[in-house]
């Protein structure tokens, strides 16, 4: 992996907020992809893929570039890679370090998603939505995050098919191992999973 993808924490650089392809290209290329490479993306590649998918683009309100209900901004967005398992800070710009074991395969139960480079897991903070731990939890409570998640997975399909990357969003993911090996809370709920890489194809 490309440098200052080891160690803890990885300070992503500035994402690039213009260029890329024209929005209705973005959209008429957008697809579906389950054969990568093993090639791993640059820091440059993440740092663009978080922010377009729930980064901060009005830093003074602080609002993301997908919306979220009653702006709860209550999903967070796990990276798992080859060097360990991080999470998404918008605000800093960073991979804060979770640990550093590889879990990918804990993504997923499809053979490419250990394989892949990088695999995103969207998790839903419910105390953002008001709830409190030991509170019970129902489907009605998870709607709205399900929702705003999709959001994201989009934002992040229109980002690789602007860059040339391939994804698929995933609900196929064996939950409780997993957050077993994210260490979450009761409160924390894994929704989906979204595998990126370079397409084989």
């Amino acid at each position: 992996m490309s440098s200052g993808l080891s160690g803890q924490d990885i300070v992503l650089p500035s994402p690039r907020k213009t260029g890329g392809k024209p929005l209705m290209q973005a959209l008429n290329e957008r697809s579906t992809t389950r054969d990568f490479t093993k090639d791993e993306l640059s820091l440059q590649q993440i740092s663009g893929l978080l922010w377009a998918g729930f980064g901060i683009n009005r830093p003074d309100i602080r609002k993301r570039t997908a919306p979220s209900a009653v702006n709860w901004q209550e999903i967070d967005i796990y990276v798992s890679m080859a060097s360990g398992l991080y999470i998404y800070d918008a605000e800093s710009n960073l991979l804060r370090q979770v640990h550093d074991r590889d879990i990918r395969s804990a993504c997923g139960t499809q053979g490419f998603v250990a394989e892949a480079p990088l695999n995103l897991v969207y998790v839903a903070d419910l105390t953002k939505c008001g709830k409190k731990e030991g509170d019970k939890v129902n489907d009605s409570d998870l709607f709205m995050p399900y929702a705003d998640c999709a959001f994201i997975g989009q934002n992040i399909y229109l980002f690789c098919a602007s860059e040339n990357l391939g994804c698929v969003i995933r609900g196929s993911i064996p939950k409780e191992r997993l957050a077993k090996e994210m260490n979450l809370r009761p409160m924390q709920r894994i929704l989906l999973s979204q595998t990126v890489g370079i397409p084989s194809k």
